[in-house]
């Protein structure tokens, strides 16, 4: 008697193959058909793909030159150190460069973020109550100018404001009868003006982005809050801020992704190579700079920039998978 079963299995063992390729011959069809309907989007993607393919990732080659004793003369044939100028940043532990220079940056940072954040959220707020919709237009534009301001001219003007002898804010305090303070030989001061410069300068941006996310919760929403007896605060706490949420949250996280990598314009330009300030200014994007310019070390810079890559992506990895858990569906990725 045939045995029915061992050919019915033959023949599903040869179809198998076959039906694999069927497959593999449907989803390469799906991805021409995609490329010829969107080929638009994929050409004008082509300049992007080049840019960070030669700006960002063959740049990266360099990474090797963290294990070296960089010498101009050799090249990348210059000697292999290993691991010798990490262990020279991370030398002394608590009091390391490495803990100094990130410590810095993510205080300054966290500061930038949190603190910009809730005046940009609460400036927009402002706005969007106003009802003399000229006096908002006007603000808005005052607001935006310093975003377009250049650091190198922000860096004259608060010289001008703090100089020792012919500073503003000195020549008030000697018209009133005090003396004279030395700003720049004071580095507790400058965290505090620092914070302050950086939430002026980005105050207009962030509030023109938070004030089209409220423009953009449906009128109805606070129509019916208001026939229901809500007041001004109540729309404000119960409406306008819960759906600001997912546009808080994407903010923060791509404001993280760059949390390692300090403002180096801002800092640059304001305290620039002051050794007195350089215990409460110096981050690691001004430590990398004077590492290539003032001490012509390029094994040093480049492993204080590697240091500072992981550890941001560890940190935005991190942040990330947090709000995943608490919301998955504001999360990055």
């Amino acid at each position: 008697m045939p045995d029915y079963n061992k050919k019915q299995g033959k023949g599903d063992t040869m179809a198998e193959p076959n039906i694999v390729m069927t497959k593999a011959l449907k989803q390469r069809k799906r991805r021409f058909a995609d490329l010829r309907e969107h080929k638009t989007y994929y050409i004008m993607l082509i300049p992007l793909v080049v840019f960070f393919t030669l700006f960002n990732y063959l740049p990266m080659a360099g990474l090797y030159n963290a294990f070296t004793d960089y010498d101009f003369s050799k090249g990348l044939f210059s000697p292999f150190v290993g691991l010798k100028n990490f262990e020279f940043l991370f030398k002394g532990g608590w009091d390391s460069i490495v803990w100094k220079l990130t410590r810095n940056t993510l205080l300054y940072n966290v500061a930038f973020i949190v603190l910009g954040n809730i005046c940009q959220i609460a400036m927009a707020v402002l706005l969007r109550e106003l009802t003399f919709k000229k006096f908002m237009k006007t603000s808005q534009t005052l607001m935006f100018m310093p975003y377009f301001v250049s650091m190198v001219v922000v860096g004259s003007i608060v010289y001008n404001l703090f100089n020792y002898k012919y500073g503003v804010f000195n020549n008030v305090f000697t018209s009133l009868g005090f003396e004279r303070f030395d700003f720049y030989q004071s580095p507790e001061v400058w965290p505090f003006i620092i914070v302050l410069i950086e939430i002026w300068k980005g105050l207009g941006y962030g509030t023109v982005i938070y004030l089209a996310s409220i423009m953009g919760i449906d009128e109805s929403v606070y129509e019916a809050a208001y026939v229901d007896g809500a007041s001004k605060w109540q729309r404000i706490r119960y409406i306008t801020l819960p759906l600001l949420k997912p546009t808080v949250i994407i903010l923060v996280l791509f404001a993280i992704g760059g949390i390692m990598r300090g403002q180096f314009d801002l800092f640059w330009n304001i305290i620039g190579n002051n050794g007195l300030l350089l215990n409460a200014t110096d981050i690691i994007d001004t430590y990398v700079y004077r590492s290539l310019t003032v001490n012509f070390s390029l094994g040093l810079g480049t492993a204080a920039g590697l240091y500072q890559s992981i550890f941001g992506l560890v940190l935005v990895v991190t942040v990330n998978a947090i709000v995943r858990k608490v919301d998955r569906e504001n999360s990055l990725f």
